[in-house]
């Protein structure tokens, strides 16, 4: 277990503090990111960071709408937690202007379940529940085709929903769910496609429970992200500079063991 003493109360989530020492906003960059393994990839940077007399704050999200409703507004500098698709999906949707402004690392999609070993030891009519968010649910629908469970239309349509569904032989029935809860309901479904982010912090090892998982070669990085007014920011390329640094690379490596991969 790491240690968690770091780690203080604030109000929409956890707030770790990467210093007590007060400084000048100019001087701190706040950054939304879920626990697992953002927040813990953010940790290793605090020193780098403080070298520079930058001081970063990193905000516990347990979603993926309210990281970047708050970049959006200013109310954060920036936020770690997800994939290009879902950055322009969320852009497209929302009438929002956040950038990409850098990948980090990858964190290869998976399909859990309580009830069988194997995805060949689904029952007909087994449940699988997916996210309900539109570029989560077309990748698990693609791994779910890619694993010969279902077929799709398009077989590489990261929009895909159930619709495109055109052959499910054994006539599964596809649940969609918010991804935050699909860790809770592994008991009362057959199988769940999980995020990584909150496969991890239920205590799932990818490489070891995932019945499918995504390959090494999966195209979803995860991205640093910010309002496009402001990739320019010092803080915040100072920021970028330091998640792509050797030591980070090595600490996913040595943290995850292939259950997050580094993308640099």
């Amino acid at each position: 277990m790491h240690s968690r003493r770091w780690i203080l109360m604030t109000g929409t989530g956890l707030l770790l503090a990467a210093c007590a020492r007060p400084q000048t906003d100019e001087n701190t960059v706040t950054v939304a990111a879920t626990a697992i393994p953002h927040a813990e990839i953010l940790q290793q940077v605090v020193p780098d960071l403080a070298a520079q007399d930058i001081r970063l704050e990193i905000k516990i999200f347990n979603d993926y709408v309210q990281p970047n409703l708050q970049v959006d507004q200013g109310l954060i500098d920036a936020n770690f937690f997800q994939h290009l698709p879902y950055l322009d999906s969320f852009n497209r949707e929302r009438g929002t202007t956040l950038r990409a402004l850098q990948g980090v690392h990858i964190e290869p999609f998976g399909g859990y379940s309580r009830k069988v070993r194997a995805v060949a030891d689904l029952r007909d009519g087994a449940v699988i529940a997916i996210p309900n968010d539109p570029s989560n649910a077309g990748r698990a629908l693609i791994l779910l085709h890619h694993s010969g469970l279902i077929s799709l239309k398009e077989a590489g349509n990261i929009n895909a929903t159930p619709k495109d569904i055109i052959s499910n032989p054994r006539n599964f029935v596809i649940r969609e769910l918010e991804s935050p809860s699909l860790p809770r309901v592994l008991g009362e479904v057959d199988l769940a496609l999980i995020n990584t982010n909150y496969a991890l912090d239920a205590g799932l090892d990818p490489q070891k429970d995932a019945l499918i998982i995504e390959g090494a070669d999966s195209p979803y990085v995860n991205y640093l992200v910010v309002r496009e007014d402001r990739a320019a920011e010092p803080k915040l390329v100072a920021l970028a500079r330091a998640l792509t640094s050797m030591k980070v690379k090595t600490f996913i490596q040595e943290k995850y063991k292939g259950a997050v991969i580094p993308a640099f």
